[in-house]
């Protein structure tokens, strides 16, 4: 994220004066609207570097694709839900590979990101998502079966997302909010 925001000079939201209070009233509000498990308390030290963890993801990406939404998955809930600030540590996020990947898979990656080569899997999908237009997190790139693409920002725009994609908003209705 912080090469993202380097590359397009937006400032961490972190910096804006009033913009970390109104961050975590938005954070809590969507994730009770939305059902999702969200710890009331920022984790500790936050906001904490997440280049580690992004590369080891990137890394799962291009080795065991079928595990990265586990992955994801498993890494929010440590962090956002159950407020592991350590998670996102290498010393931290090993053991949680080893878990989800199994060992020798866990061990090939944490081993691939120690090469400086792999880094350049990270930099081109910042490269890939500032091209796209983005900013900022979260960033949805999104394409229509008929191929069109359109990228959207931020979790408040998820009702233009679901309108893009032509989904059925009536499977939720925290949706009606999105106006």
């Amino acid at each position: 994220m912080r090469g993202l925001f380097q590359l397009c000079q937006n400032p961490p939201p972190i910096a804006v004066k009033n913009k970390f209070q109104w961050i975590n009233r938005e954070r809590l509000y969507w994730a009770r609207r939305f059902n999702v498990a969200m710890s009331e308390a920022v984790p500790e030290g936050f906001p904490a570097s997440t280049a580690d963890l992004q590369l080891v993801l990137c890394l799962v990406a291009q080795e065991y694709p079928d595990s990265l939404i586990l992955m994801i998955q498993r890494m929010y809930r440590e962090y956002w839900a159950e407020g592991n600030s350590t998670s996102l540590t290498p010393e931290g996020f090993s053991g949680i590979l080893a878990q989800e990947l199994g060992s020798q898979r866990a061990e090939r990656v944490l081993a691939l990101a120690k090469i400086p080569e792999s880094k350049s899997a990270l930099d081109e999908n910042t490269q890939k998502a500032f091209g796209s237009g983005a900013f900022g997190l979260p960033w949805l790139d999104c394409t229509q079966p008929g191929g069109e693409t359109e990228g959207f920002w931020g979790i408040d725009h998820l009702g233009r997302v679901v309108d893009f994609l032509h989904l059925d908003r009536s499977l939720d209705d925290s949706f009606g909010v999105l106006l």
